[in-house]
C-alpha cells in the first residue's frame, strides 16, 4: 500500500538585504517546523524512519538552491526537498532587494489502517 500523507505545514522565510535564496528557504522551512508536533511517534511505537517527509520551497530563482543541503537539516524521517518557481523578490528603494520563500513541508506514513480496529 502507498504511504499517507498525515501532516502538511506552512511556513515563510526571508533574506532582508543579502538576496540569499538559500537562507530564505532555509528560514521558511524552520518555520513550518515551528508549527507542529507530533507525539504520535512514541504514543503508537512508530519509528522515526518510517516517516517520508516531502518538503517544496518557492523562491524566484530556484536553481539557486542547494537542495541536498536543505534536506540534510530536516531532523527526521527521509527526507527530500524540491524548489519550483514562487516566493518573492522585492526591491528595496536603496538598491537591495527583499527574497521571501514559501515552504510546504510534507509528511507521509505507511498506511496505519491495520493497527486500529471498531469496537
Amino acid at each position: 500500500m502507498t504511504d499517507q500523507r498525515f501532516i502538511i505545514e506552512m511556513g515563510m522565510g526571508n533574506d532582508l538585504h543579502g538576496m540569499d535564496y538559500q537562507k530564505a528557504a532555509a528560514r521558511a522551512i524552520e518555520d513550518a517546523f515551528r508549527h507542529s508536533s507530533i507525539p504520535m511517534f512514541g504514543g503508537l511505537g512508530i519509528s522515526q524512519e518510517e516517516m517520508c517527509v516531502q518538503v517544496t520551497v518557492g523562491v524566484q530563482e530556484p536553481e539557486a538552491l542547494d537542495t541536498d543541503a536543505l534536506a540534510e537539516k530536516l531532523p527526521r524521517g527521509r527526507a527530500t526537498v524540491r524548489g519550483i518557481k514562487g516566493g518573492q523578490n522585492v526591491p528595496n528603494p536603496n538598491g537591495d532587494t527583499i527574497v521571501i520563500a514559501t515552504a510546504a513541508v510534507e509528511a507521509f506514513l505507511p498506511s496505519q489502517a491495520a493497527n486500529w480496529r471498531q469496537s
